[in-house]
């Protein structure tokens, strides 16, 4: 019985693997139909940045999807749709548009209060910063305000304009040289960080936004500081310009 059953099994195997071959190639068919059909039919973005005449292109960061004017983002290599983990922006004050291709406070340089101030000195020549990034593992910016900066503040505060409250942070600590101003009777509704004003650079303040899973950060001079609810009014409509609410 054990010399007729080894042949009989190689039979057997030899029936399966025969039998199993079609089911093979339909699966490697399959596959290539499968791969072939999502190639055609996943989206694609083009290669070359887009023009800085061109309308507006969907971005999304941090999985928030945005509407931004080329002409705005002041990177080439982020003026593409699809996915960025960031972008940098530069508007026009008071209008809102996006700078003339030929402005060159439009190009990418530092955000640092030098620049910011300096591109605010020009009266025809205004400009809002804005970055957006994804928040990651940072605090947004209404829980910093309840947790983080009571740390380093002083305790007095003066007053500012129009309601606005001005709270200096103590010196050495991460906040040195910095003041946070907020509206006083509701600090949660208007808050911002902002530098002093030196001898040779004017302020600057940085105001910060959370949408979903990114961050929005304005930057612009202090000065602006005096008419800030219609600063606050222009943020709001400036993120329905770029994040316009679905259909």
């Amino acid at each position: 019985m054990t010399a007729h059953a080894v042949p009989r099994r190689k039979i057997h195997d030899r029936k399966r693997a025969v039998l199993s071959l079609p089911f093979i190639v339909m699966v490697l068919v399959a596959a290539v139909v499968v791969a072939f059909v999502s190639y055609v039919l996943w989206p694609t973005w083009p290669s070359e940045p887009a023009g800085l005449d061109a309308p507006a292109i969907p971005v999304t960061v941090a999985g928030v999807l945005f509407d931004v004017p080329p002409a705005a983002i002041r990177e080439a290599v982020q003026r593409r749709p699809g996915q960025q983990e960031r972008l940098d922006l530069a508007f026009e004050w008071p209008s809102l548009t996006p700078p003339a291709p030929d402005d060159k406070p439009a190009d990418k340089t530092a955000l640092n209060p030098e620049n910011v101030a300096a591109a605010a000195a020009e009266p025809e020549k205004k400009r809002l910063f804005v970055t957006i990034a994804g928040l990651g593992a940072e605090l947004p910016p209404l829980d910093r305000l309840r947790t983080i900066y009571p740390r380093y503040i002083e305790a007095q505060a003066s007053a500012g304009p129009d309601g606005l409250a001005i709270l200096p942070f103590r010196a050495g600590t991460p906040y040195d040289n910095e003041d946070l101003v907020y509206l006083g009777a509701n600090p949660e509704q208007f808050f911002t960080l902002c530098t002093r004003p030196g001898r040779a650079v004017p302020g600057t303040c940085i105001h910060e936004r959370a949408l979903d899973a990114t961050e929005i950060v304005f930057r612009f001079p202090r000065d602006w500081l005096s008419d800030w609810r219609n600063v606050a009014a222009s943020f709001d409509r400036l993120i329905a310009q770029l994040h316009p609410p679905p259909r």
